[in-house]
């Protein structure tokens, strides 16, 4: 533990001053991503979204978790309930799920952004100081002279790609996710829409 604590205090101290904010970024990002994969579950398993409604109104299946499955029951019930205008009252209730779809999205592509540009800010910093010591021909200092700066000029840039590169793969697998939920909530309504009003009772 002592060995692993001394490790981290070193990274922070070869990193410079961009290390802080790195590392909150790197934290964030995977607690967002983390939040983002927990939420965006569909249910409903293999089903499509026209044989998750008739499983439904039959009555041989019933929602547990995942947008898709919590729409369908939804839908069902205020179709069930006869309102004059049926997709905009669709619409009122499955903008609910805009939230929980979009949840910490922007945060995700923020960090993965600025990440490398922190990397690329610790990269100069680093080799201002390489430059510093080469004009005083200090190759060792207190400081660490130009072993330092090339240090901290290297690291800075891994981290920040580091960080940003699976952030922006699970991101867009994770957009992609959003986007198929989203279509089949689109469907729903269609589907919920097109059917003779009989069709919605058990």
């Amino acid at each position: 533990m002592e060995y692993l604590l001394e490790s981290i205090a070193r990274y922070f101290e070869v990193g410079g001053y961009v290390m802080p904010p790195l590392a909150l970024g790197a934290l964030l990002l995977w607690y967002a991503l983390g939040y983002r994969f927990s939420s965006l579950q569909r249910g409903g398993g293999q089903y499509s979204v026209r044989e998750l409604l008739d499983r439904y109104r039959e009555g041989s299946w019933q929602p547990r978790n995942g947008i898709v499955e919590d729409a369908i029951r939804r839908g069902v019930e205020i179709k069930r309930s006869n309102p004059p205008r049926l997709r905009a009252w669709l619409d009122d209730a499955f903008n609910e799920y805009s939230e929980l779809l979009n949840g910490y999205r922007v945060l995700v592509r923020s960090i993965v952004v600025v990440s490398p540009l922190l990397g690329l800010l610790g990269t100069v910093a680093g080799m201002i100081e390489t430059f510093d010591s080469l004009q005083e021909m200090a190759m060792f200092t207190a400081d660490g002279g130009i072993a330092a700066g090339v240090s901290q000029a290297l690291f800075t840039t891994q981290l920040g790609l580091v960080i940003a590169i699976p952030g922006m793969l699970l991101g867009r697998f994770l957009d992609k996710r959003q986007q198929e939920i989203e279509r089949d909530l689109d469907q729903i309504k269609d589907i919920l829409c097109s059917t003779p009003a009989e069709v919605g009772e058990r």
